[in-house]
């Protein structure tokens, strides 16, 4: 039986305008009754999950920072913290490209350069980084890294940024979380890390989880599970690496996937 359900926010959770899809409480209820735990599992700030989900703080298990920070009724469960110098390195290799900007993501909170700070990088950041900091230099900050971000403000990531960064990928993990985002965090961390942290701290079998996803950042997500689940909307590898297909987030997939779950009494 299905004992804990993960799912990833934007495209996947979210519907096309960045929202929480109509009857999400509904669902919620149900898998409560069922004693079945839910956990958003993104790339998002920790602050900025908590603002979605205004009044089920205490309730959910969430996965912040593409898995390097897990919190779970106020309490850290855990975090990874990156080699800082290292870090501050790779934040350095993409400052001469027109469009792309970097965020030191910390324990604490997020972080960006004041000379690269623009109205159009604040309503991006609104998104996923309630909490940042405007700050002279990177180096200055006394708050653990756990993540290096970058955004590229063309739609172009895959392209302006990953080569970039191709050469810390022994060192630490370089993943495109959208055609916007990349993230760096360590090697050793990602979100199918995390879970299989909150597996063995909880007990709870991969065979009793299920999880959404739609991007590249979710691969090790959906290999931590049995009922993986890959939106309509996928990216083609999600598609062919997850057991189970749900609708797009457009038409609230993850609502779809979890009720059939629920009715066929897989869930509780």
């Amino acid at each position: 039986m299905i004992k804990l359900i993960m799912s990833d926010m934007d495209g996947t959770l979210l519907d096309e305008n960045g929202q929480l899809p109509q009857g999400f409480d509904d669902i919620i209820r149900q898998l409560q009754e069922r004693n079945v735990l839910f956990a958003p599992c993104s790339g998002r700030q920790y602050y900025s999950l908590l603002d979605t989900f205004k009044g089920y703080e205490d309730d959910f298990l969430f996965l912040a920072e593409n898995g390097t920070m897990v919190q779970y009724q106020g309490r850290e469960l855990f975090s990874c913290v990156m080699n800082k110098q290292l870090g501050l390195k790779a934040l350095e290799e993409t400052r001469d490209v027109s469009g792309i900007y970097e965020v030191y993501c910390g324990r604490k909170g997020a972080y960006i350069l004041r000379e690269e700070f623009t109205e159009k990088l604040q309503a991006e950041l609104t998104k996923y980084y309630p909490h940042v900091e405007v700050v002279d230099s990177f180096g200055d900050i006394e708050d653990g890294m756990i993540k290096a971000s970058f955004f590229d403000d063309a739609g172009k990531a895959y392209e302006r940024i990953y080569p970039r960064l191709r050469k810390y990928s022994g060192l630490f993990q370089v993943a495109t979380s959208s055609d916007y985002w990349v993230d760096m965090m360590r090697f050793d961390i990602n979100k199918g890390i995390a879970i299989q942290q909150v597996q063995k701290r909880m007990k709870i079998a991969p065979m009793e989880c299920a999880a959404f996803g739609d991007f590249m950042n979710d691969v090790e997500m959906m290999s931590s599970v049995y009922y993986s689940f890959a939106m309509e909307n996928a990216h083609p590898y999600i598609k062919k690496l997850a057991r189970f297909t749900t609708a797009s987030n457009k038409e609230y997939g993850v609502l779809q996937g979890i009720q059939k779950l629920i009715d066929d009494g897989l869930c509780g």
